[in-house]
C-alpha cells in the first residue's frame, strides 16, 4: 500500500488522496488526508461519508494467516472487508475500483488462500462498478513493511537470477513492489481519464511491467 500511496503523490495534477487506515500514515503531501479508524468494520461507512465522493478506490488490503491468527480471521480481512469496501464504493458512486489480487488464484483451487482470492475476484466482478481493475502480481520483490519467510526464500532466488540475466528471466513471475505501485496508479488513471473502455480489466504480470516500468 505504501508504494501505491507514493505513486499517487507523484501524479502531476495532485489529486486529493484519502488513506483509510488503522493508524496514521506518514505523508509529506498536503493533498493526502489520513483517515484513522482503528475499527475496520467502520471503514465502509467512512468511505460512503466522504464528500466530495472519490472517483477511484484502490484496495491493497491483505494479511497472512500468521498475522491474523487463523484462516477465518485472515478471510475476514482478505475477503469480507475487501468485498464490503467494494460494495460501499459502488454505493458511493465510485467509477473506478482497483483491487490488488495475486497471480494464479482461482475460486476452483484446492488451496484455501488461492480459492479465497479467486472467490473475491469473482464477487468483485459481479458488482458492476463501471471500471473494475484487478491487478495480479506474482512474487513481490523490494522493501516491504512485513517479513514473510516463505517469500524470502523465493526472493533470494529471483535476486540471484536478476544478477546473471536480463529481466525477461524474472519478469514473468516476480515484480518489484515499486513497479506494482506505479502500475496500479497508471491503470487507475487510464480508467478515470476515460482512456479505457468501461468493464473489467485484468492487469496481468506483463501489464504490470509495462505500466510500471515503461509507461
Amino acid at each position: 500500500g505504501f508504494q501505491i500511496l507514493s505513486a499517487l503523490q507523484k501524479v502531476r495534477h495532485e489529486p486529493t488522496i484519502y488513506a483509510i487506515a488503522r493508524r496514521d500514515v506518514a505523508s509529506s503531501s498536503p493533498k493526502t488526508q489520513c483517515l484513522v479508524e482503528p475499527d475496520s468494520a467502520k471503514w465502509a461507512s467512512t468511505l460512503t461519508g466522504l464528500a466530495p465522493r472519490p472517483d477511484v478506490l484502490i484496495s491493497a488490503l491483505g494479511t497472512t494467516r500468521a498475522q491474523a491468527g487463523s484462516f477465518a480471521a485472515q478471510r475476514a480481512i482478505d475477503y469480507d472487508l475487501n468485498l464490503s469496501l467494494a460494495k460501499s464504493a459502488k454505493d458511493a458512486g465510485v467509477e473506478t475500483y482497483v483491487l490488488i489480487s495475486s497471480a494464479g488464484v482461482s475460486s476452483k483451487s484446492a488451496l484455501p488462500y488461492s480459492k479465497m482470492k479467486g472467490e473475491l475476484e469473482d464477487a468483485i466482478k459481479t458488482l458492476g462498478i463501471p471500471y473494475t481493475v484487478i491487478v495480479k502480481p506474482g512474487l513481490l520483490m523490494g522493501t516491504r513493511q512485513d517479513f514473510r519467510p516463505p517469500e524470502a526464500m523465493l526472493q533470494a532466488v529471483a535476486r540471484g537470477l536478476g544478477k546473471i540475466s536480463k529481466p525477461w528471466l524474472t519478469d514473468w513471475w516476480t515484480q518489484d513492489v515499486d513497479v506494482i505501485g506505479r502500475a496500479t496508479v497508471a491503470a487507475a488513471l487510464q480508467c478515470s481519464e476515460g482512456k479505457r473502455e468501461k468493464g473489467i480489466w485484468i492487469v496481468e504480470q506483463k501489464d504490470i511491467v509495462r505500466l510500471g516500468r515503461f509507461e
